[in-house]
């Protein structure tokens, strides 16, 4: 509305008659007239003893007003320049924050979804370790892969025919070879050693796969939707501010 139209409407809000208004404010019932009937425009002290008179702030008072009027008929009022002003702070405010939130937004979802493809939280690789079977001790770690080079040493030393050699692996195979193999979600390296009854295992890294866990897969999902509501943020903001644009006019 315009400065006359408003300026009417809290006027008759409050009761009063232009007579009663006028003398309240101190000024002619003629002009009082021509200022509702925008035939007038109040210099900057008329328009801050009319606010005044209104029990009410120069802001409460131009919030109804249209925006072109405010840019145009009443601009050269410092009040008016200065809810202006106010106006323009508060919607870099309002923008800011939506801006802030969506930023947010996109690196909470795009944190989730590099936290779920990378299994921070949730592992998302199994590990295969196999052991050919439990070293006793005082023998080499390397017994089960050793033993036929250690026999073929000692055949061709002399110390033992190639029958015995054959016989003795084929003998060692059958009481000492036990394979093993254990899945494990956690990374132990290339190797470790297990304590068992008479003696140890060494397990060694046989292959990796990589497995999508449900958490993961929640996590990835709703990191998506996180990164998403960042998008759907600056288009929320970039509606409400073409809608008060348009209400403003």
């Amino acid at each position: 509305m315009n400065f006359g139209e408003r300026l009417k409407q809290i006027r008759t809000g409050k009761g009063l008659t232009q007579p009663q208004f006028a003398e309240m404010a101190g000024i002619e019932q003629s002009y009082l007239s021509k200022l509702e009937n925008d035939k007038s425009v109040p210099s900057a002290e008329m328009f801050d003893t009319i606010v005044s008179a209104l029990g009410m702030d120069a802001a409460t008072f131009l919030q109804e007003v249209d925006r072109e009027v405010i840019d145009t008929t009443l601009r050269h009022i410092p009040s008016v320049t200065q809810f202006k002003a106010q106006a323009v702070m508060q919607q870099v405010q309002h923008t800011k924050r939506w801006l802030f939130g969506s930023a947010a937004a996109w690196m909470l979802g795009f944190a989730m979804m590099l936290a779920a493809n990378d299994g921070i939280f949730f592992p998302n690789k199994l590990y295969k370790y196999t052991s050919q079977g439990v070293i006793r001790p005082g023998e080499a770690e390397n017994v089960f892969r050793d033993q036929r080079q250690i026999l073929e040493l000692r055949m061709q030393a002399k110390l033992i025919t190639y029958e015995e050699m054959t016989k003795a692996l084929a003998d060692f195979y059958e009481r000492r070879l036990q394979p093993l193999t254990v899945e494990s979600p956690e990374n132990r390296g290339t190797g470790y050693y297990e304590a068992v009854e008479n003696g140890r295992r060494r397990f060694e890294l046989a292959d990796t796969t990589h497995v999508k866990l449900p958490g993961n897969r929640i996590l990835q999902y709703l990191g998506a939707i996180v990164f998403a509501c960042g998008f759907v943020g600056l288009f929320i903001e970039w509606r409400l501010r073409r809608l008060k644009t348009k209400l403003a006019k």
